[in-house]
């Protein structure tokens, strides 16, 4: 038995699962301090869908996030998610592109690489991994957990078997459904570490109710990390809370060593957060709670309001009944593939489809089409002939990895966007979502035409006023037993800002300090 470790996501998959990734940098900076002296595994900081919401949403650039948040973070390691092949974006990429985006998630500060396949096909694994290594940094393989007549003990430490051999340094099982109840929990956790000597971690969602007391169930059989949030973030679909776990734990073997009073400062910090997200709309309450379909339909909390908005649009809600049970069905057809990012949406749209239009497969996207024929990689079970043949006639499916049929791309890409290119970072950027990079470019590039002509600010009188009263403020407090005054930052009063702003803060300055 040893201390258990723990991966705070507050930074990333909380705010992504609660709030669909709508968290600000400028949110996350004041905290971070506070954070990087918990003494966690590591904070989750970055991948996932925070890459698509900066850039999208957030008029952010992800690259800069990541950059920041490291200058702040100096002890603890960085971590963050990755679709294998992937990356952060919704296709499979050319080698080049992987390779050189991992090489630049190290070169910004990155530690370490969680890279995971929809499908569970190692080979769409195999390439982020080596670059990983390569870089230097810590490639976490992970083992996408799911329910199949297919998905058995055996077949999970098969996969992370096969993960160890390719180099990762550590495995994490990834319950993206919290599906994985407690005592499965315990007996798939103890098969893996019997198999294999690298660190294995535990990632669920708190969706079905079940996800704190899974991760007791994994600690006894000797799992090494969990994933957590802390609380204001917590629960509903994000992840356990990580104080009650920490206390739980406190004066066992198991004992993290974190400081609950510090984690209540963290959580402080975060509860206004959270209640400005509920306020605005942004987090819906109904979000925190439990959801049994979860563990009935073996469906994705996600997934499941996917589905009802898809009926809605179809005016079809009397159908959801029957399209939660095709939703199985359309899995076996094909091949039983965890319901992941896009796997899930591929899947209950399918499903959706078939209901509605009154005819299985009559109507087939071209995602569904993609699955069989194999361009997402190799599917857990075979496809059956019948339903191959129904969607690709006589089309024949490919069985090598995906990747090696994609040229490489880089050069072409630098070519196409080399009027908005800012830093070498931006041609990842736009090989990963294209149409959204270029609005972010052009943004970009207006807010410093802007920033650059705008008349420069007088630094006059008022300026040194203020000055030397913070020069004075400074001085008197010094002198005094007691205080360690630290000024962390200045913010220039813009010249547009009313006279009695400027006259009220100096009067403070002058007076009050």
């Amino acid at each position: 038995m040893a201390r258990v470790k723990i991966t705070e996501t507050v930074l990333r998959d909380a705010h992504q699962s609660l709030i669909a990734t709508r968290m600000k940098l400028e949110d996350m900076l004041p905290i971070l301090e506070k954070l990087d002296d918990v003494g966690y595994n590591s904070l989750e900081a970055w991948g996932g869908a925070t890459f698509d919401a900066c850039l999208r949403f957030l008029n952010e650039d992800p690259w800069e996030r990541l950059r920041k948040i490291r200058s702040s973070v100096k002890k603890t390691k960085l971590q963050m998610l990755l679709r294998g092949q992937n990356l952060l974006g919704y296709k499979h990429y050319a080698d080049d592109v992987v390779e050189y985006f991992v090489r630049k998630a190290i070169a910004n500060g990155m530690d370490i690489i969680r890279i995971f396949d929809a499908l569970n096909d190692v080979r769409n694994l195999e390439t982020a991994i080596k670059a990983c290594k390569k870089e230097g940094g810590h490639a976490q393989g992970t083992v996408c957990y799911t329910i199949s007549p297919v998905h058995t003990l055996q077949h999970f430490v098969n996969d992370a078997k096969t993960l160890e051999e390719m180099g990762a340094d550590s495995i994490c099982i990834k319950d993206m459904a919290g599906l994985l109840i407690p005592y499965e929990a315990y007996e798939l956790v103890k098969a893996i570490k019997e198999n294999i000597k690298i660190p294995l971690q535990i990632h669920t969602h708190y969706t079905s109710g079940v996800a704190s007391m899974t991760y007791l169930k994994a600690i006894e059989a000797g799992i090494d990390v969990v994933d957590c949030a802390i609380s204001p973030m917590a629960m509903g679909t994000s992840q356990p809370p990580t104080e009650p776990l920490v206390a739980t734990l406190k004066g066992t073997p198991y004992d993290t060593g974190y400081d609950l009073g510090l984690l209540s400062e963290i959580a402080d910090y975060f509860r206004p957060l959270k209640d400005s997200y509920v306020q605005s709309g942004l987090l819906d309450v109904k979000m925190m709670g439990v959801d049994v379909n979860a563990l009935i339909y073996q469906v994705p909390g996600g997934m499941l309001s996917n589905l009802v908005s898809q009926l809605k649009q179809s005016n079809a809600m009397d159908k959801y009944e029957d399209v939660l049970k095709e939703v199985p069905r359309v899995r076996e057809d094909f091949g039983y593939p965890p319901l992941v990012t896009p796997t899930s949406q591929i899947v209950g749209t399918q499903a959706v489809l078939n209901i509605v239009t009154g005819e299985r497969y009559k109507m087939v996207p071209k995602e569904s089409k993609a699955v069989v024929k194999g361009e997402y990689g190799k599917t857990p079970a075979p496809v059956p002939d019948a339903i191959s043949k129904q969607i690709l006639g006589e089309e024949k499916p490919i069985t090598c990895r995906p990747a090696d049929l994609i040229a490489p791309e880089l050069d072409s890409i630098r070519e196409q966007i080399k009027e908005f290119m800012e830093q070498d970072e931006d041609v990842l950027s736009y090989a990963l979502l294209p149409q959204v990079a270029e609005k972010f470019f052009k943004y970009r590039k207006d807010m410093k035409s802007k920033k650059e002509g705008a008349p420069e600010e007088n630094a006059g009188e008022a300026n040194g006023e203020i000055l030397a009263a913070i020069t004075a403020a400074v001085a008197s407090m010094e002198s005094k037993p007691g205080y360690n005054l630290v000024v962390r930052s200045f913010r220039r009063v813009p010249q547009t800002a009313p006279v009695w702003s400027t006259a009220g803060r100096l009067q403070r300055f002058q007076t009050k300090l």
